[in-house]
């Protein structure tokens, strides 16, 4: 049996369902592509950003060709 899960939308906080251990639906964790490009839009216009800066050892090395 399919067992239906749901999450809100981190944009609208509409209901987003999908089936456990399946495939993620398309614009997954968004319930549309415009939540989705509001999100995008929301990055672009640096109005999230992280809190820690992000340690050395995950900052590629400087190619030096």
């Amino acid at each position: 049996m399919r067992t239906i899960q749901k999450i809100k939308c981190p944009i609208c906080d509409k209901d987003v369902k999908f089936y456990q251990n399946e495939k993620f639906p398309p614009g997954f964790p968004f319930c549309s592509q415009r939540c989705k490009l509001v999100d995008l839009g929301k990055w672009f216009n640096e109005e999230y950003s992280f809190s820690d800066p992000i340690p050395e050892e995950y900052v590629p090395a400087d190619d030096e060709n």
